[in-house]
């Protein structure tokens, strides 16, 4: 079963006075939503743009999983564990908050920042905090996201070109840009599908393409 949801539904926060825009596809803050929770382990999906010298100031977390894609712009990472890293287009950060952990994401540059930032669940609670970059992450090279038994696949499509979505329990499908044909429906930048017991799918690009695909047991 593919449930689509549109980029237009997304729910807006945010401070734009702060130069902060952000859209959530899930129940988020006073956005909340009893039936938008979550799918398989994914338990927000927001995409972030930052106005340059804009960002968001020291705030915690904990018991969370949180993968950040910059599609531009470069994003100026720094965290209470001491990592301070920036993050460009093509790389992966990740950000393993266990126990607790607090962190400053900030647009520290002279252009626009955007990224995605996917939660996930993990299975157990507590644990150490941790963080790693993997910079310039190749399509054919998933990332394990073991703590929440998950995996994510990217895919960057040129017009026309065809790519398997990973056959599982749920897939979680998010498209950064460009448009593409899934499951009979036609997808654009910011629209994702939530798919359950995928088997036998392909996504093709209608046109040139990057795609955030998670595989989750």
């Amino acid at each position: 079963m593919t449930d689509v949801r549109r980029a237009g539904e997304r729910y807006r926060g945010g401070d734009p006075a702060a130069g902060i825009s952000s859209l959530h596809a899930f129940s988020f803050g006073p956005h909340y939503d009893p039936d938008n929770l979550r799918f398989g382990a994914v338990i927000a999906c927001n995409e972030e743009r930052l106005a340059p010298g804009a960002g968001f100031d020291e705030h915690p977390h904990s018991h969370t999983e949180i993968v950040t894609w910059v599609v531009e712009g470069v994003l100026t990472h720094r965290d209470s564990t001491g990592h301070e890293s920036l993050v460009r287009p093509g790389d992966v950060q990740r950000l393993s908050s266990a126990g607790g952990v607090r962190h400053v994401e900030r647009n520290d540059g002279p252009d626009p920042l955007t990224f995605v930032q996917m939660w996930l669940a993990p299975l157990e609670p507590g644990g150490e905090a941790s963080y790693e970059v993997v910079h310039g992450i190749a399509d054919s090279t998933p990332y394990a996201v073991p703590e929440a038994a998950a995996m994510l696949h990217v895919r960057r499509l040129s017009a026309g070109e065809r790519t398997a979505v990973p056959d599982a329990a749920s897939v979680y499908v998010h498209v950064v840009r460009g448009e593409v044909r899934l499951d009979g429906e036609e997808l654009s930048q910011g629209d994702a599908a939530r798919i359950t017991a995928a088997k036998d799918l392909e996504a093709a690009a209608v046109t040139a393409a990057e795609l955030l695909l998670w595989e989750m047991a």
